[in-house]
């Protein structure tokens, strides 16, 4: 059935988009894909270039056999089919950052196969992304149009380096869908280690499939395979971050109903997504495979794997996100949501688990992913780079739980051991900010609050609620160091309630 929520309204009746992304990662290595060329971002034009990467006449690929274990482990991870025998191609095309006037890929025997991803939405609710293959294949350079107004620059730094293009099948079917199934493959890679997720490096892009059809007709897709249930898709290429995703889709599922209900016909081509303009634009049209004249790379042999290798590489994986997410909730009481959030970045759960060791695990949870991640976001930090560690959080979490200080308080204890003040503890003593639990003390203020508001006094009695007055009046008497707990108790005991 058609999720009407997903409906696109045009001027002849509804629609409805179908996406389909083609990911490409880089593979988290020290050295190219079939040269020892060094890999690095940030060094100078052309000085991580190889004689192989140039295409120098004679030189010959030799495969990484790092790359090759970071794509059968990225495919593990995946859940999907290993293929123990995969073979290298040459895809013809030629620009002028291509040297060879051709890429090496795989084409029809990719070293991965059929997997899925379980992706979660906003609501809580969870979708599955299948994943038609992932292959291996070397990136291409880089052309430099704005250097010289009159000259194009080629820089062939990144020519020849390791790239998994991780393709899924058309199941994502709205904008904030697509968003959130790359975001999902990024955390699975970084948790494996096969790549680091940098989107503003180009570390990891992707390539949108974007088709509009009418109501039904993506059902009858899913029960036929047929894709001429479909519309003609249009491909997005280098999509860099969650927010360009959802815009360049947004822009061309729009595009292309405008064009259809003026009657023209959508072309099959390759678009370029403009952030500045928020639209996209024609780039090429779209290449088929036959136009790359796809044949077997005659300088490499096939790939052919030991499944006891494989095996091997599966026991060293770690717990990946879902699995770490479900153990979170279950080992120490976290909502989905709370799990989900720590979950979300490897370092941060590895944290919270730290902070939490015999400490209030939701109390502990909130901090780590409330007041220090807004810190370390507001400084650009990454977590493991933390001015405060996990032990410092913990004693923090630990001196509310005592009592020692209110939940207001903490946070005026972290503002100032964010400031390098000290410890929580060492900040308490020399601050002054211990809460007040004597009673003797919390008593006379609270019997001089009532015996100056007898009005307010009498009217708790009829409205219990109304007691918060007076726990407000408290704790600004007390400078908010007043232990709520013991301030409830005493006055619902003087009032009667």
């Amino acid at each position: 059935m058609t999720d009407t929520s997903k409906l696109i309204e045009g001027r002849t009746g509804q629609w409805e988009v179908v996406l389909g992304l083609e990911v490409h990662a880089q593979v988290a290595s020290n050295a190219k894909l079939f040269s020892g060329a060094a890999v690095g971002f940030g060094a100078g034009p052309n000085e991580q270039v190889s004689l192989v990467d140039a295409a120098m006449p004679g030189m010959l690929p030799v495969i990484n056999r790092h790359c090759v274990e970071q794509a059968v482990k990225t495919g593990l991870g995946l859940k999907a089919q290993i293929n123990l025998r995969s073979r290298f191609d040459r895809k013809n095309y030629f620009y002028p950052d291509l040297p060879q006037g051709y890429q090496i890929s795989q084409f029809k025997d990719p070293i991965v196969g059929e997997g899925e991803v379980i992706v979660e939405r906003d609501d809580g609710s969870t979708f599955t992304v299948r994943i038609e293959r992932l292959h291996l294949e070397q990136d291409a350079g880089k052309s430099l149009h704005d250097q010289d107004p009159n000259a194009t620059y080629v820089d062939l730094n990144r020519a020849g380096t390791a790239l998994m293009e991780i393709v899924s099948r058309p199941d994502m079917r709205c904008a904030e869908e697509a968003a959130a199934y790359v975001k999902k493959l990024k955390t699975i890679l970084v948790y494996l280690g096969t790549c680091d997720g940098d989107m503003d490096k180009g570390n990891l892009r992707a390539d949108v499939n974007v088709s509009v059809c009418r109501p039904g007709a993506y059902e009858k897709f899913r029960e036929t395979g047929d894709f001429s249930h479909l519309g003609t898709r249009c491909e997005i290429k280098n999509v860099n971050s969650y927010r360009y995703i959802q815009q360049a889709i947004e822009y061309e599922a729009r595009r292309q109903i405008e064009i259809i209900e003026d009657g023209g016909k959508i072309d099959q081509e390759t678009r370029l997504f403009d952030p500045g303009k928020l639209e996209t634009r024609s780039m090429r049209s779209k290449e088929e495979a036959h136009d790359y004249r796809y044949f077997p790379d005659p300088d490499l042999l096939p790939l052919e794997l030991d499944p006891a290798w494989v095996e091997a590489i599966k026991a060293t994986l770690p717990e990946l996100p879902d699995a770490k997410k479900a153990r979170l909730q279950s080992q120490y009481g976290l909502t989905a949501y709370d799990a989900g959030v720590l979950i979300g970045e490897a370092a941060k759960a590895d944290f919270f688990e730290t902070a939490a060791k015999g400490r209030d695990a939701k109390l502990t949870s909130n901090w780590v992913t409330n007041e220090l991640t807004a810190k370390l976001s507001a400084g650009n930090i990454e977590i493991v780079d933390s001015p405060l560690g996990p032990d410092a959080i913990a004693e923090l979490v630990a001196l509310i739980e005592e009592g020692v200080i209110s939940s207001k308080i903490a946070k005026d204890v972290f503002e100032r051991m964010w400031a390098g003040d000290g410890r929580p503890r060492e900040i308490v003593e020399k601050q002054g900010l211990q809460q007040v639990s004597d009673t003797g003390a919390l008593d006379a203020i609270i019997d001089a609050l009532i015996a100056a508001n007898p009005g307010q006094a009498s009217a708790v009695k009829e409205k219990p609620q109304a007691i918060g007055w007076f726990v407000g009046q408290v704790m600004k008497e007390t400078g908010g160091k007043a232990n709520p707990g013991t301030v409830n108790q005493l006055l619902k005991a003087k009032l009667g309630l």
